[in-house]
């Protein structure tokens, strides 16, 4: 970029001496530099005005700067706050059967001391507490008989149960919970110590935490798998999404797929089409995708892609504020009336809107695609600079509503696609959550054991089955895995 430097009096007489040539040369290029520094002023304050709110970035990276108006694209439902009329509610319910049972003995009458031991009962009041019993390990020990035969003189020992293969081990369950701590509740390695040092006194090392980690990503890779199968075969919309992951402090990038029953993660050094082939799912199906408008995704063409619209209605909030223009609004309002057409569709049971509403439809969004880009044409390139110009928000995001439209009405096309790709986000915001509570991985291989555990235990959650239960299943060697999922080989 030019630099912007007043020029002295006398360099402004020189140019006055020599001419009017001289003159617009000198204005020019301050002209050009104040234009190239207006430009940059632009897309700083563009970058400040970004929030959680107008754009994809997460709450957590608004800090002590929330946005001062929360604009939330739902729209209100009229209902209070709360539980509603109605709600059956919940609280600690009394137990016909108790563990144990302690009577309360009236002995004497409190008003006259009268003994009142021989006396019967006339009814028992009863209250109940709920506690913890004490909590410690329980050790057992096997002892395996050995005898020598008295025919031939052999000695035979007795086998220990299936498992048990050390003079000392924890269970399969105390190892389950380990790996809950730290997987499914994202608490640290040398927290996780402390919790078993603190509450049942016994002391655990990090390292017996982490190969309890990797024995449940050992146990748990065939259902990975079966999940993996699934999620290339399935009639139903698969959800993408990607995000940063920092593995030996280095970026990586986190690629999720998942429906409403199950999920797969993959980690890899690379986030465009290198690492989404190497995850393997995408590349390979035929059926619904949905996720966002980045273009790496649009390259595989043998899938029918949907677009997240929520993405869209974020990114006109941020246009609505920085670059007003009428044919935003009168968009946003569009596409939220054609995803209520689809609702009320739903509702009435019928499989598709008609023809008529669709080439309606169609119409309108093309004319205001139009109105857009008659108002944002293409920038003039900058004199003496090499490459395309650069385009503003408003250009850009019309270019990709006008390249993918199919994409970003494939809801109306097709009502097994929906609206946004909130489910994906809501998958990938656990990878993101892991990385706030513990910091990056130490290594590639713990980065893959936390996405290997991370799927299973979604899959198991989207089916309603309990995550400490699964573990436990999985390192007794007999994995959680639903119905659906195909059997490979």
């Amino acid at each position: 970029m030019p630099t912007l430097r007043i020029p002295t009096e006398e360099e402004i007489r020189a140019a006055a001496r020599q001419g009017e040539d001289a003159v617009v040369l000198l204005v020019g290029d301050m002209v050009q530099a104040i234009v190239m520094l207006g430009q940059k002023v632009q897309e700083l304050e563009d970058k400040l005005a970004k929030n959680s709110n107008n754009s994809s970035k997460p709450p957590s990276s608004d800090g002590m700067c929330k946005p001062k108006r929360t604009r939330s694209l739902r729209k209100s439902s009229g209902k209070k706050s709360g539980a509603q009329e109605g709600h059956p509610g919940s609280r600690l319910e009394m137990v016909e059967k108790p563990d144990q049972v302690e009577r309360c003995l009236v002995e004497v009458c409190a008003h006259c001391r009268t003994s009142l031991e021989k006396i019967s009962v006339r009814r028992i009041e009863r209250r109940q507490e709920f506690e913890l019993p004490p909590i410690r390990l329980v050790v057992t020990e096997y002892q395996a008989e050995v005898k020598c035969c008295p025919h031939c003189g052999c000695e035979n020992q007795a086998e220990f149960p299936a498992g048990i293969t050390q003079p000392t081990q924890y269970g399969s369950d105390f190892k389950a919970l380990l790996v809950y701590f730290n997987q499914k509740q994202f608490v640290p390695l040398e927290r996780v110590a402390e919790i078993c040092q603190e509450v049942i006194d016994q002391p655990v090392g990090e390292g017996t935490i982490v190969e309890a980690c990797h024995q449940a990503a050992h146990l748990v890779e065939p259902v990975n798998k079966r999940i993996k199968q699934y999620l290339i075969e399935t009639d139903e919309t698969v959800h993408f999404d990607e995000s940063s992951l920092r593995v030996t402090q280095t970026n990586h990038w986190v690629h999720t797929a998942g429906t409403e029953r199950a999920t797969n993660y993959h980690v890899d050094e690379k986030r465009g089409t290198v690492g989404i082939d190497n995850a393997g799912i995408l590349s390979k199906r035929t059926g619904n995708c949905a996720h966002d408008d980045w273009a790496a995704y649009y390259t595989y063409r043998n899938a029918r892609h949907g677009s997240c619209n929520a993405h869209h209605l974020r990114e006109f909030a941020f246009l609505q504020e920085q670059y007003p223009q009428d044919w935003e609004g009168a968009m946003v309002e569009y596409l939220l009336f054609i995803k209520k057409a689809v609702e009320e569709a739903v509702v009435q049971g019928l499989p598709c809107l008609t023809s008529e509403q669709l080439r309606t439809f169609e119409v309108r969004y093309d004319e205001l695609v139009e109105q857009g880009l008659a108002s944002n044409p293409v920038p003039d390139k900058p004199p003496g600079r090499r490459g395309k110009a650069k385009q503003s928000p408003p250009k850009n995001l019309l270019d990709r509503l006008g390249n993918y439209k199919a994409a970003v009405l494939a809801f109306m096309y097709d009502f097994k696609i929906p609206f946004d790709n909130n489910l994906a986000e809501r998958d990938i915001r656990m990878v993101k959550l892991k990385q706030k509570i513990s910091g990056c991985f130490r290594s590639t291989d713990g980065a893959k054991t936390f996405c290997t555990i991370r799927g299973y235990l979604s899959t198991a959650r989207k089916n309603g089955f309990s995550a400490f239960e699964a573990l436990k299943l999985a390192m007794r060697g007999l994995p959680y895995a639903p119905d659906f999922l195909p059997v490979i080989g």
